[in-house]
């Protein structure tokens, strides 16, 4: 071979070698980033060429993909039952994307995740047609529709979660919306879509998961928490130095009980949990003081911005740097306290397992039954109370139930512990206040369940508002229904 043709076969050689590993590293490294990219319209249009694998509830699904054969989507995301199961799946939409676990689970749901190119190739190889990986969740459909429908055309929000496990039985938020309507690619779809997004009453955002209330009352299970952690007080039967009138330290301002005729001078803890004395829990916040119920306010998960079951759930927040008096009302669920529902849930969670609180989670496993590609594995998030501690509060909400302003929540045959709330909120307490009830309950068997559910009634005139009234009966249909009964 002469010089001139040998260095053109060398610089072809170069160009091919080039050529080889700029295709390995586009298709190699780069792979993800491009099939990523927000302007890569192929991707969009391959998440609905076959059908998308199905969100699973209590062994059925809830979700399926029926097949339209359009010009770029050949399948469009259906829903059974839309409405009641948003808050779980959330929506798959041909223009606005995807929210909550169709967006989270999307990779398995397609059938585009990694783990799933052994099932892939195994079904090219038999010509199976491809289809995604199915989602198993935790919700029960039973406590979701007792939920669902509890709430009715309320605005409001329930959870239902087994304490033992952390797993989530229910996930509710009222007014809900169908994920159907705006599903396709049409202009009905766009003009669905739109409608929903200028609702005042945000149908779309999960209440349960992203909204935070002042948790009134349901807090001062924090509260009498820290008081027995710290030894302040031993026992849920001692007496509290409690005088018939409380001023807000600081202050000339008495803070009120919800009725007068509350018997809170002095009153034991059970007592004033039972009828919900705000003096006797005010007073031991600020006694306690801000450092002492925000460390233990956050054993119990509050402050933290990173709970997710996947998905993920907004901050719960006690406040840092109040005055004694902003201390005394934080105590109280007030002030600058706010909660989630799953927040509230998790609270009972804990108490009801003995002070142990287990990681909350939606997805059980992955990959159809058979053929799991991953399967969740539950721990403790926290301790967040002693056992000794969690048995007295057990023990005072309990007789919440029993005596006090919970007794709408009693189920024949099963222990059952709760706490009423009665959350002011808005410009010096001008909006209509917000109805909560947190709870657990057992049966025999040793079955359990723990529920917060909220009660945003703009409907109801105030004197009507109460946890005991509106959100109780809600979560007694929420435990009965997760323990058979």
């Amino acid at each position: 071979m002469n010089k001139p043709i040998r260095r053109v076969s060398i610089f072809c050689l170069v160009l091919i070698l080039a050529l080889l590993v700029r295709v390995n590293w586009v298709q190699g490294v780069q792979a993800s980033a491009w099939a990523n990219n927000k302007e890569n319209e192929r991707t969009k249009y391959d998440r609905y060429a076959y059908p998308r694998g199905n969100i699973i509830v209590g062994g059925q699904p809830v979700t399926k993909s029926d097949f339209v054969n359009g010009l770029r989507y050949k399948y469009k995301r259906a829903w059974v039952d839309g409405p009641m199961y948003a808050p779980v799946t959330g929506y798959s939409s041909q223009i606005y994307d995807a929210s909550q676990l169709e967006k989270l689970e999307d990779g398995v749901l397609s059938g585009t995740d990694s783990r799933l190119f052994f099932r892939n190739t195994l079904d090219m190889l038999t010509g199976k047609p491809k289809q995604g990986g199915d989602v198993v969740t935790t919700i029960d459909p039973k406590v979701q529709k007792a939920g669902f429908e509890g709430l009715g055309n309320r605005k409001g929000a329930a959870v239902a979660i087994d304490p033992n496990t952390g797993a989530i039985l229910a996930l509710v938020s009222t007014p809900s919306y169908d994920p159907g309507t705006f599903a396709g690619g049409t202009d009905a779809d766009s003009a669905a879509y739109n409608a929903l997004k200028a609702d005042p009453n945000q149908p779309m955002l999960n209440r349960a998961l992203r909204q935070t209330y002042p948790p009134g009352s349901t807090f001062k299970l924090v509260t009498a928490a820290t008081a027995f952690e710290t030894g302040k007080y031993k026992d849920p039967g001692d007496a509290t130095e409690t005088p018939e009138t409380y001023i807000l330290p600081g202050t000339s301002t008495p803070l009120i009980n919800d009725s007068p005729d509350e018997d809170c001078e002095n009153a034991t803890l059970t007592s004033a949990l039972a009828i919900s004395c705000n003096t006797v829990f005010g007073k031991l916040g600020a006694e306690l003081g801000g450092d002492a119920l925000r460390a233990q306010a956050e054993k119990f998960g509050f402050n933290d911005d990173k709970v997710d079951i996947p998905v993920r759930a907004a901050a719960s927040y006690y406040p840092s740097g109040s005055s004694p008096d902003g201390t005394a009302m934080d105590a109280i669920g007030q002030h600058d306290t706010r909660a989630t529902p799953l927040q509230m849930a998790m609270v009972a969670a804990a108490i009801a397992n003995n002070g142990s609180l287990m990681q909350p989670y939606l997805v059980s496993q992955e990959g159809a039954p058979g053929h799991a590609i991953s399967t969740h594995s539950e721990h403790q998030m926290s301790q967040a109370v002693s056992p000794a501690t969690a048995q007295k509060l057990q023990q005072m909400m309990e007789e919440v139930v029993k005596s006090g302003t919970g007794k709408r929540a009693k189920i024949p045959g099963v222990t059952v512990g709760g706490k009423t709330g009665t959350a002011q909120h808005g410009q010096d307490n001008s909006g209509k206040p917000f109805a909560w009830f947190v709870s657990y309950a057992k049966d025999s068997g040793g079955k359990q369940v723990a529920v917060a559910v909220v009660v945003e009634d703009g409907a109801a005139q105030s004197a009507e508002i109460s946890g005991g009234s509106l959100a109780a009966p809600i979560a007694k249909a929420m435990m009965q229904a997760a323990l058979g009964k």
